[in-house]
């Protein structure tokens, strides 16, 4: 057994894609999920615990665990294989495996991140650290936040972490790609953060993959930079403080949307867990896909500033697109969260956050104070207002049942509201016309669960499948020849083997038969597999038979009494040869 058979083996697909995608039990082996590869409302997405692949019938993204860490985190094979050998504890083989260039420039990056790291860290701790830490104590964050988020600084010389990774003998085009290091226009290098409070930023993993850096001069422009897009990071792909926060948005089947580290930092560290930053850049779908994995509800608490509700409302549209349940949440004072955690204290911060309001309801209270609604024009045109971000509602259902929910809470009559989505409804009208779906049959599904399992003597079965006369016209037929095909190969026939033959179209008849309700419920043995075969035999005799006396017939009718004598005989011979049998 090579190293990734070994390794898969030996992690069980399911507790690896739970920790991206809330899971539940829908039969013996079989999890479902939404996608969090595309969006949907009813789970399309499944997992099989015993044959350790993922399908989703929505998007059709499929695969072994291999292949779901490569998606979800956006690496090579060679570190999806690496990532997951280092969380369950398996050492990687010295030699047997090698990465290719775009995996040892990006461990490379990786690396350079956590040495930087290290660098920030005892540079705030040391007497260069001086500002930063007066700045935090300002702020009123504690050491042990500071610990825990990693906090460092950045020193003014701007050469400093420069000599570092050349110390270590990092070659000059790697540091180049790591975006820790910038270059002027006569060729010198120098660092990119100098003279910064360093906010480290983490992938979904763990994994360090940028840095935010605050400027603490009143001079230095802009007050918050971020790294610049690297091999190992991509800014659209982030959420500040996802990796930390993902298993109490879970816990408590919300998440708090906030914009920046600070609030980020001062709301978890006031006790509310699961709380994530857009690092002052606009809400991207991937990151809404991120966090709609973990739960579908969200509080967005933005600054209560121009900018913030600016920022606020470009994600609220997208999170609706998305089919997130969006609750807006505000504080009073002018405080961002950060401050009024500091000020009022956590219980009053989580007093708002219970309090937070549905957004059509919210966005009615604002549309309602610039208009008269005591007039039936005040009415309406709060209805108008509101009636585009309806609309973005991708879920018809959903969508009216808002639309009605917010005509009652303005006083508008519900057949204004239908009228006014007549033409939007008709246009969102999604049809989706399938041929006819070829049945398979339950031997048919019976015998490839006994072949695709691990029953003593199934192999057994492999030669006789070769007789069974109807296997041509079968809508399995082309996933038995690929079984064929790899027995006769010497191929062990797996379930991975066997689906690595397939075009998609099989591929997902495949992955069908193995997740359908009732798969599991006959035992894999040897015996029934041959029930199943000669249940098929049967029906290729019967098939056969039925074929010859239609021939006879046409025989008959064009005055071909010699062929219609020889067909026949042939039929008699089969029917005797059916009687002995059994």
């Amino acid at each position: 057994m090579d190293f990734k058979e070994q390794l898969k083996s030996a992690v069980d697909i399911v507790n690896v894609i739970g920790e991206y995608v809330r899971l539940k039990k829908a039969g013996a082996n079989v999890y479902k999920g939404l996608c969090p590869f595309h969006t949907e409302k009813t789970p399309s997405f499944n997992v099989h615990a015993a044959r350790q692949f993922f399908k989703c019938f929505g998007c059709g993204e499929g695969g072994d665990v291999f292949s779901f860490v490569q998606k979800i985190e956006g690496v090579t094979f060679y570190e999806a294989l690496k990532l997951l050998a280092e969380r369950n504890g398996i050492p990687l083989p010295k030699r047997s495996l090698v990465a290719d260039d775009e995996s040892k420039l990006r461990e490379s990056v990786f690396q350079m991140h956590d040495l930087a790291q290290e660098n920030f860290r005892a540079n705030l701790q040391g007497p260069s650290g001086e500002m930063a830490r007066a700045y935090l104590a300002r702020r009123g964050v504690a050491p042990a936040t500071v610990e825990r988020f990693g906090l460092g600084y950045a020193d003014r010389s701007g050469r400093a972490l420069l000599r570092l990774l050349e110390q270590r003998r990092i070659e000059p085009p790697q540091i180049e790609q790591s975006g820790l290091v910038r270059k002027r226009e006569d060729g010198s290098a120098y660092d990119y953060f100098r003279n910064r409070l360093m906010f480290p930023i983490h992938n979904e993993s763990g994994k360090i993959i940028g840095f935010g850096g605050r400027a603490l001069a009143p001079d230095d422009n802009p007050k918050y930079l971020n790294s610049p897009e690297t091999p190992i990071y991509t800014k659209s792909r982030v959420l500040y403080n996802l990796h930390r926060a993902k298993e109490a948005i879970r816990k408590e089947g919300r998440a708090i949307l906030v914009e920046g580290y600070m609030d980020a930092i001062g709301v978890s560290a006031a006790g509310f867990a699961a709380v994530v930053a857009s690092c002052g850049t606009s809400l991207t779908e991937h990151q809404v896909k991120m966090l709609k994995r973990h739960s579908e509800r969200i509080v967005v608490n933005f600054d209560p500033d121009a900018p913030g509700a600016a920022a606020a409302g470009r994600s609220i549209q997208l999170l609706l697109e998305q089919g997130m349940y969006v609750r807006i949440m505000e504080l009073d004072g002018d405080l961002d969260p950060d401050e009024y955690c500091k000020e009022r204290g956590a219980g009053a911060y989580g007093a708002r956050l219970n309090a937070a309001r549905g957004y059509f309801h919210w966005l009615a209270d604002r549309a309602r104070a610039k208009h008269d609604m005591r007039t039936t024009e005040g009415r309406i045109a709060v209805l108008k207002f509101l009636m585009p971000a309806i609309e973005r509602i991708a879920d018809r259902l959903e969508r009216m049942t808002v639309a009605n929910d917010v005509a009652e809470y303005i006083g508008v009559d519900r057949g204004m509201v239908l009228d006014s989505f007549r033409k939007a409804v008709a246009e969102r009208k999604e049809s989706r016309i399938e041929g006819p779906k070829e049945t398979v049959r339950a031997d048919e599904r019976g015998i490839l669960n006994v072949l695709l399992s691990d029953t003593p003597g199934r192999e057994e079965l492999i030669p006789d499948l070769k007789e069974v006369g109807i296997l041509d016209r079968l809508a399995t037929r082309r996933i038995f020849q690929a079984v064929m095909a790899a027995h006769a190969g010497g191929a062990a026939v797996t379930f991975d083997a066997v689906s690595a033959r397939l075009a998609p179209e099989d591929q997902n008849l495949l992955a069908e038969l193995a997740l359908a309700e009732g798969s599991e419920a006959h035992e894999t043995t040897l015996s029934y597999g041959r029930q199943c075969l000669e249940s098929l035999q049967r029906s290729g005799e019967q098939a056969r038979r039925a074929q010859l006396k239609g021939k006879i017939k046409e025989a008959e009718r064009a005055g071909n009494l010699a062929e219609a004598l020889r067909l026949a005989g042939e039929l008699q011979r089969l029917e005797r040869a059916g009687e002995a049998a059994r």
